[in-house]
């Protein structure tokens, strides 16, 4: 949670950009991680992390605080925000995903490679879990959230989470083989 946040909230709530601006620094990249696990494109990620953040410059006045940290907000702000553009998307090739001529691998690049391919295994595998449960491990275990921001993002119980939760490792189990998790 960010010092002050409550006096930053209040200050933002009032209008005073620097109020919001320092919100907007302090969690901006939290956001946008959560975002980019979800939608795989930097450029589509960026414009989502902008539309949250507008979105909640814009309802900011209507923000109350309900015992849990900003970001519980701000991540439900951009979990809708997904929700949303995944009902909208249209089809998006990746220019910068194709990669030109490589002339030589070294050793570094190999390691790289592989650590890529690895990560790159493991979104193919969470793209096949539900919603939800990918909502549940990208919030847990990448931004580190606890069961109870989860529950109150996702409007669940913390039970229901940790339901989720377990189902979603064993399906990523399922999908990658034991030796990777």
């Amino acid at each position: 949670m960010l010092e002050g946040e409550k006096k930053l909230i209040e200050a933002a709530k009032r209008g005073e950009k620097q109020g919001f601006s320092e919100l907007y620094n302090h969690y901006m990249p939290a956001i946008y991680r959560f975002i980019y696990m979800k939608v795989s494109h930097r450029h589509i990620a960026e414009d989502l992390t902008h539309e949250v953040f507008l979105s909640a410059w814009q309802n900011l006045p209507r923000y109350q605080d309900q015992g849990f940290p900003f970001s519980s907000w701000l991540y439900k702000l951009a979990r809708n925000r997904v929700i949303d553009h995944y009902r909208t998307a249209k089809p998006y090739i990746d220019l910068e995903s194709i990669d030109p001529e490589i002339a030589e691998i070294d050793q570094k690049l190999e390691s790289a490679l592989d650590q890529d391919f690895q990560f790159q295994l493991v979104k193919k595998a969470l793209k096949n879990l539900k919603p939800d449960q990918q909502d549940v491990l990208i919030m847990k275990f990448i931004d580190d959230l606890s069961h109870q921001e989860i529950a109150f993002v996702m409007k669940k119980s913390e039970g229901a989470v940790r339901l989720i939760q377990h189902r979603a490792i064993q399906e990523l189990k399922k999908e990658l083989g034991d030796n990777m998790l």
